[in-house]
């Protein structure tokens, strides 16, 4: 048990713990996103289709988002950029609490969907910064296992709070998402690269050098589709639930069992994967992930919801890290920021589509087209990572052979992005 834990966390440098230390607190507290749908439809009486809207709106506010999020994290620094955002968003989640005209709850959700996920391109930046390359799919791995861990309690703690008063469930998530700012203010040191020379910032790239390169964008286009599937737990999952005649308490539970696997299971998912083509892993997971969310066409309790909910948890099990991991490979060191926008982007703009997309098939279509009609994406999805596997493969290849040049040139729009020198931060060796 010794060898197998230095395995999953031993030699991670100390800023990566408070990083996943800050994370897992963060989550603890995140009340609101998992009890959204139901507080809207339940208890303040929209239709689903408006609470739908007001879901979809944090996705377009989180679009935007990590779109400033990613630049300002690379032209900025990750550290200023996580910390106003998390302020921020502590402040809005209160506002959002006593936001009481459906034209308020709107403006506030699209505001606190901005300032939440311009933590995101940030906070990844900063993880690929200070863990080198060989510990990524681990380090990954412990950050989702952190993040499930907290989803977990907090699916029944919301559950709970629900029941108390709603108003509970903004009040502890804005208080845990100020603990976390006050973690990063007090312990985590700015990691961005430095460059070459003091020009070479100025004449650094923009986002479009990233919206360029095809093989990436082709990449994020795929794993779209998978996202909006997963996505469907916090928006037409709970409300399927409910016309069953399920409480909200009861959605908690069953939503909870997708943290506890992930809890128990996770940290094993990095040997297991050890060796194997991430391709072929990441069409497996979206198999398995369609597969879970397929069956719910057939569930009409508790029990077998919580069966499909086991179901795609594995699949998720095997797409986070190796998606993680994917990701940081393809970005290169000047543009990690920017390259984690976009990826927090695909994220976003999945929140905003499922909502939208699956409340409006929910309600016009039925949910057995529904949820079919999610297996069937994740097929596609499954066949996209197939199909493109090779030439990711070339890319990843290709940027670990690249040596560091001292400036930035154009590139063509499928080449290579050149880099600059990346002598590491002063602040990372040493938090390191």
């Amino acid at each position: 048990m010794r060898g197998w834990f230095r395995e999953a966390a031993g030699g991670l440098p100390r800023q990566f713990w408070f990083l996943w230390v800050g994370i897992l607190i963060n989550r603890l507290g995140s009340f609101v996103v998992i009890f959204l749908a139901i507080y809207l439809t339940s208890e303040r009486h929209f239709s689903q289709s408006q609470a739908g809207l007001v879901i979809g709106l944090y996705g377009v506010g989180g679009a935007i988002g990590t779109t400033i999020g990613g630049v300002l994290a690379d032209r900025w620094g990750r550290r200023p950029t996580m910390l106003t955002a998390q302020f921020g968003a502590a402040a809005l989640m209160l506002t959002l609490g006593f936001a009481y005209d459906y034209w308020q709850i709107l403006a506030v959700t699209f505001l606190l969907g901005v300032v939440t996920e311009a933590v995101r391109p940030a906070f990844s930046a900063m993880m690929v910064d200070v863990v080198p390359d060989r510990d990524r799919v681990r380090a990954f791995s412990l950050n989702y296992w952190a993040i499930n861990l907290g989803f977990a309690l907090s699916a029944v703690g919301a559950g709970l709070a629900a029941k108390a008063d709603y108003l509970l469930l903004f009040v502890v998530d804005a208080g845990s998402t100020v603990i976390t700012a006050l973690i990063g203010l007090v312990f985590l040191a700015e990691t961005k690269p430095k460059t070459a020379a003091p020009h070479a910032a100025r004449r650094q790239p923009g986002l479009g050098m990233a919206l360029r390169d095809r093989t990436y964008v082709l990449y994020l286009i795929i794993s779209l589709g998978a996202v909006i599937v997963m996505m469907q737990h916090l928006s037409t999952l709970p409300i399927a639930m409910a016309a069953d005649g399920l409480s909200a308490a009861t959605y908690g539970w069953v939503i909870a069992v997708n943290g506890v696997l992930i809890v128990l299971g996770q940290l094993f998912v990095p040997r297991l994967i050890e060796g194997f083509d991430r391709s072929r892993v990441l069409a497996l997971a979206a198999l398995i992930i369609g597969i879970g969310f397929g069956l719910v066409a057939f569930a009409d309790a508790a029990w077998f919801f919580a069966l499909t909910v086991v179901i795609w948890t594995l699949g998720e099990m095997l797409q986070s890290p190796s998606n993680a991991a994917t990701v940081a490979a393809l970005s290169p060191a000047p543009l990690r920021g920017r390259y984690q926008g976009l990826n927090s982007l695909n994220w976003s703009a999945g929140t905003a589509l499922a909502p939208v997309a699956g409340g409006f098939t929910q309600e016009h279509l039925g949910d057995a087209a529904l949820w079919l009609g999610c297996f069937g994406i994740c097929v596609l999805v499954a066949v996209g990572y197939l199909v493109t596997g090779p030439r990711r493969e070339r890319r990843i290849e290709q940027l670990l052979a690249t040596p560091s040049a001292p400036a930035v040139a154009p590139a063509a729009p499928d080449a290579l992005p050149p880099m600059v020198a990346e002598p590491v931060a002063d602040d990372a060796r040493a938090a390191g």
